[in-house]
Formats: structure tokens, sequence, C-alpha cells
């Protein structure tokens, strides 16, 4: 059975992620996968110092800095076994019969790449371990995670708040119609109130489109609100979802358009940065 895979690192923002997989485990029906990495972190040995001390004062530096990343590594793995428990009871508490804990040495996406095959959604936090308090900053992962999973993924803020609406930026052109197909398939989203927004551009009877977009999402049972807007798109997006209360956006980053720009690369990473609501980015 595929699962939510949950990526937790024990930050400040790791609490927000495990309630935003507990969520989509329900609305999903699907078990959670809590995913922890450990990663090793470069140490300033003594081959640092080659030249300025004596050989046998040098092995016996390098065998102490042994022992010191051994007993470090150790002490990293009962942290992470604490962590993962702990977000496992959490998640049990919460009603979650099927949770998993995993462990893995290495980085975070080359972890998530191995479980592709059980994936249904990947859940991870916007900012990560080191940048505690300051949730403006990207986790240097995200970027790569997004253009390298297969699967959808779920981009967490600070804090999270159960969703009862999302916006989805129309453009008019197939691709975008292919993420409105994403959402209706996924089952995730059903049950909310759904915002379907376009920002002027050249495409051909992009109103007409729109129309046609909203009496599809209609009749799969979306409750529906549509708008066309003008002006620059991440900005106009940004203020649509403030002055609406949307509380979930979703991107798709698959699109060869204009909003291609928004959606891949600086825009995305700007919209990551500065959205303060979760993002679902479908592949």
């Amino acid at each position: 059975m595929r699962k939510i895979i949950t990526c937790v690192d024990g930050s400040a923002i790791t609490a927000a992620v495990t309630d935003a997989a507990i969520w989509a485990s329900k609305k999903l029906d699907k078990p959670i996968c809590l995913l922890h990495t450990l990663e090793k972190q470069q140490q300033h040995g003594a081959d640092d110092y080659t030249g300025t001390i004596g050989l046998g004062a040098r092995s016996a530096l390098l065998e102490e800095m042994t022992k010191l990343d051994e007993q470090r590594g150790k002490v990293a793995l009962q942290l992470g076994k604490a962590l993962l428990s702990n977000a496992a009871k959490k998640a049990e508490a919460a009603g979650i019969k099927n949770v998993d804990m995993l462990q893995r040495h290495g980085d975070i996406v080359d972890a998530t790449a191995d479980l592709y095959e059980q994936t249904r959604l990947i859940v991870i936090g916007r900012s990560g371990e080191g940048h505690d308090g300051n949730f403006n900053v990207l986790g240097s992962h995200i970027e790569t995670l997004l253009r390298k999973a297969s699967q959808p993924v779920l981009i967490v803020p600070a804090g999270f708040k159960q969703p009862t609406s999302f916006m989805v930026a129309y453009d008019g052109r197939a691709t975008a119609d292919k993420a409105l197909q994403k959402v209706i398939d996924g089952g995730l989203l059903h049950g909310l109130d759904c915002h379907l927004v376009s920002v002027k551009n050249n495409e051909s009877n992009l109103k007409d489109k729109l129309d046609a977009a909203k009496t599809r999402m209609q009749s799969e049972g979306f409750a529906v609100t549509v708008s066309f807007i003008e002006g620059d798109i991440h900005q106009s997006l940004m203020e649509y979802k403030t002055t609406n209360d949307v509380g979930l956006v979703v991107m798709g980053a698959f699109a060869h358009s204009k909003l291609r720009q928004f959606f891949v690369g600086s825009n995305t990473i700007k919209m990551l940065e500065r959205c303060d609501v979760p993002l679902i980015v479908l592949r």
C-alpha cells in the first residue's frame, strides 16, 4: 500500500509536518511512514594541522576524533529514534492506526527517491533543522526534491491548520487542465472550497476556458469560485490568497507556459518562501 512519506528532522517545524501528515492520512486513508535521515556532517580533523604538529600527536588526535565521531553518531541515532517515536505516538493518538518509522543514513532527497514506489504523498517542512526560528528560510533540499519527486509534495509552513479551501492558478492551457484532473483524481482536496484564479495572459478565450474549468470541477462535487484578474502573476495571486483567506495553494511543476516561470525556478522559491499556507506541488 502506498504511504504518506513524512520527513521529520527534530526542527521546530516537525510538529506542523506531523499534523499535516495526519490530516493527509485521514483524507486519503493511507498509512504514514515517518522518515528521519542522518546526514554525515563534515568535521575538521587533525589532517588540517599536518604541517604544524608531529606525527605522533597527529595520530593521537585522529584516534580521538574518530571516537568522538562514533559517539556523536550514536547520540544522533538515539535522538532520531526518540523523535520518530514521539511523532508516531502523536499520529496514533490522533487515530492513525498504521504508522511506520524509518531511519536512513544519507540525504533526504535520496532517501525519498528510494521510497517512490511506496509513496502516495511526500510531506516536508518548508524550513528544516538549522533554520529554527526563521521560517522564511527555505530548506536546502526543497528545490532538489521538487525537481526529482515523481509524486505530489506537500510543503508545510511553521504552523499547520487544516485547510477549508485551496487555490489553483489556471492559465487555460492543457497542462492546467492536467493539474485539475490530478486534483479530481487525488482525493486529498475533496470537500474543500476551490478557487480557480486566472491571471490575464495571451491565451485565447481564457475566460471561456476558465468557465469550462469551473463547470468541470462543479460536476465533480467541488464548490468553486472563479476569478479573472490582471497584474504581476506572483503578486496578484498572493493578494488573492490573502484577501480570500485561502488555506492551501496548488502548484503545477509541469506547465510549459508563462506560469512555468512562476512554478519552476526563482518564482517558485519566492512563493515557497513567502507563502504562509501549505503548498502542494504536482508532478
